[in-house]
């Protein structure tokens, strides 16, 4: 084996599939990053046996084909020191990498191709295209609902859901519910769930870079594919029931508070300042066209702002954790935002003012 490459061009995979790499090793073959090259083309695969990532290279020069493991941070850390404009020549040297640009010269160990496991291919049940910017989106409107070590495994990850023409994500944490939906070329007669990792969903998001590219998603009975032009990348699917998210959606919310969605991200993040910093309580109090927050702390701190919101109910007090709410307000895009509550022991739906497919639901916090 033996091929050379711009540095710019093996840096750019080569630190996505590290990224799936995980330092702490119980397999020192799993520490390791798969090179082949074959033809013209140089894949690059690491994998932790939850996750497997496989990056394409086309080479300019002809190579000499052939596979080997080495390490994934040491041979990325080599390229990242070396100058931006350096020509690579990597060689197999009887089963040590011998790694060349300029007058540097590196020597990395290497474990055979043989001891690196692939994630095993199931038969794929369900395939759709969609475009990289908007699962990107969907992705990035709930992922930071997701559960993350909870001892309901299945919280610790994403549903996604798949019914004719739509594609939608929940998550929750048991605390919160974000969900968001899609149209997609989907011809799939029945609806679909499967419950994607953590991690799977945290770097299948990293992978979607090019907004106006597209991805391939294929689903299948125990593992989740997506391929772009440089990537494939496969997760294992958690083995679970995900919770009834239409049962948690608040029905029948009589109180509607329409606001500005960065005033009032500006206001709660002001009042988080000297809230209980364990439990992150606000205490908001809904009158005719305003809202008032309040938080205390074990000092005896106080802080408290008034907002003007469009509101015309009778007066409400209820309180959440504010890093719920400003999770919500900080993945919303739109000038508006909706709130709809019912009472103080109901949870809140809050929504975009003219946007129906993201909704999100905070429980609402004892004070």
């Amino acid at each position: 084996m033996h091929f050379t490459i711009q540095r710019e061009a093996l840096l750019k995979p080569l630190q996505l599939v590290a990224g799936v790499v995980e330092r702490r090793q119980t397999l020192p073959v799993l520490s390791n990053v798969l090179l082949v090259v074959q033809g013209q083309q140089l894949s690059l695969t690491g994998t932790d046996l939850e996750v497997e990532l496989v990056g394409r290279v086309q080479l300019e020069e002809p190579a000499e084909p052939g596979e080997i493991t080495v390490p994934a941070r040491k041979l990325m850390d080599i390229c990242k020191s070396l100058p931006n404009d350096a020509l690579i020549d990597i060689k197999l040297d009887e089963q040590k990498i011998v790694v060349k640009a300029g007058r540097s010269r590196f020597t990395l160990s290497t474990l055979p191709a043989n001891d690196f496991p692939t994630v095993e291919e199931g038969p794929g049940s369900l395939t759709c295209n969609l475009e990289q910017s908007r699962l990107r989106r969907l992705i990035e409107r709930t992922s930071f609902a997701m559960a993350q070590q909870d001892v309901r495994y299945y919280l610790n990850g994403m549903l996604l859901e798949v019914s004719p023409n739509t594609l939608r994500a929940v998550a929750t944490d048991g605390h919160r519910l974000a969900m968001c939906s899609m149209s997609a070329d989907i011809s799939q007669a029945d609806r679909h769930q499967v419950i994607v990792p953590r991690k799977g969903i945290l770097e299948l998001a990293r992978l979607l870079t090019e907004p106006d590219g597209m991805v391939s998603i294929v689903l299948g009975q125990h593992h989740i594919r997506a391929t772009t032009g440089e990537f494939t990348f496969t997760s294992k699917l958690v083995d679970g029931k995900f919770p009834d998210y239409e049962r948690v959606l608040p029905k029948g919310g009589d109180k509607l508070v329409l606001g500005d969605r960065q005033a009032l991200r500006e206001a709660f993040s002001r009042t988080a300042i000297l809230s209980n910093e364990k439990y992150r309580g606000i205490r908001l109090q809904l009158a005719s066209g305003q809202l008032k927050i309040q938080a205390n702390n074990p000092e005896q701190e106080e802080a408290e702002e008034e907002i003007s919101v469009d509101y015309n109910g009778s007066a409400l007090e209820i309180g959440f954790n504010v890093s719920y709410l400003l999770d919500v307000l900080g993945v919303m895009t739109t000038e508006q935002v909706r709130l709809i509550l019912s009472d103080s022991n109901s949870s809140a739906l809050l929504q975009e003012a003219d946007n129906d497919d993201s909704a999100y639901v905070v429980m609402p916090m004892r004070l």
